[in-house]
């Protein structure tokens, strides 16, 4: 049961993967509306599929919830990391993006907010 729904995990999180690189038109192909549009939908959908992956993992014993910690420790830094990235090379060109700047701070506020509140229920 366990290897089949990691395999579903990352079935889905390939198709998403895929989909993310395909919205970035890597091949210069014109994408019409419609096409665009279809790809957002799905984008959608799996991502909901793709987050209730991760919503539903309980680890059975220590050693996979520490596998678990250590998985989200290794995203956060990533993403907060490539942001911090993204920020700066954006204010070398004189052109930040404020989504850079409003995602990490909700990164940040979600990291606090998530420590905060399983010290008060656990």
């Amino acid at each position: 049961m366990m290897k089949n729904n990691f395999l579903q995990e990352v079935v889905v999180s390939l198709i998403l993967i895929v989909l993310l690189v395909l919205l970035l038109n890597p091949f210069h192909f014109w994408m019409p509306t419609n096409i665009l549009m279809i790809m957002l939908v799905g984008l959608m959908v799996i991502f909901a599929i793709f987050a209730s992956f991760v919503w539903r993992e309980n680890a059975k014993d220590e050693r996979e919830l520490l596998h678990r910690m250590f998985a989200g420790r290794v995203a956060y830094l990533v993403g907060t990391g490539t942001l911090v990235l993204a920020i700066i090379v954006q204010c070398f060109s004189h052109q930040l993006d404020p989504w850079l700047v409003l995602v990490l701070v909700l990164m940040i506020l979600s990291k606090i907010y998530g420590i905060m509140y399983s010290r008060t229920k656990n």
